[in-house]
């Protein structure tokens, strides 16, 4: 049967692939990616079908499809890598966060007892820290950082 995207690897594309498996750094996407690209390659004494590669790494056949397309019509890394996806960036970074997390742990503003997810969000719109932010998007961040504003520390 003849392949549509026959991939012919050179022997320095090989040893990048091979030290890319071989290094467990890589996601496991980027390492099966890696795999389909060495067993479907052309210049191999021993040639596997789509089956048996799809068997062998527990692949769907699209997929295999899909990393020779991308390898033969664009380039090694776009078959290896993810393109970036589209989307809005994130209201609050690293930074704004540490800041935030700082300022639920100070003491509450005069005339309150402790600080609530409201009282937060308008101190930083006030800081300057962000132009507008709702006081749920503040509680999502703090219950990712384990912060409890609220809670009173007895020991250990």
């Amino acid at each position: 049967m003849k392949i549509k995207h026959p991939v012919h690897l050179t022997e320095e594309q090989r040893s990048h692939l091979d030290n890319l498996i071989k290094a467990g750094s890589r996601n496991a996407r980027t390492v099966t990616r890696a795999r389909i690209l060495l067993l479907t390659d052309r210049n191999r004494k021993e040639t596997f079908t789509d089956s048996q590669i799809a068997d062998a790494l527990s692949v769907n056949m699209s997929t295999i499809c899909r990393v020779r397309e991308r390898f033969v019509t664009e380039s090694m890394e776009s078959a290896l890598f993810d393109k970036p996806r589209p989307g809005r960036k994130p209201k609050i970074t690293g930074d704004i966060e540490a800041k935030i997390t700082v300022l639920a742990c100070s003491d509450p503003p005069e005339g309150h007892t402790r600080w609530t997810l409201r009282l937060l969000a308008d101190r930083v719109v006030e800081l300057g820290y962000l132009d507008d932010i709702s006081h749920v998007a503040i509680g999502e961040r703090l219950k990712k950082t384990k912060s409890n504003p609220g809670k009173q520390s007895h020991g250990a």
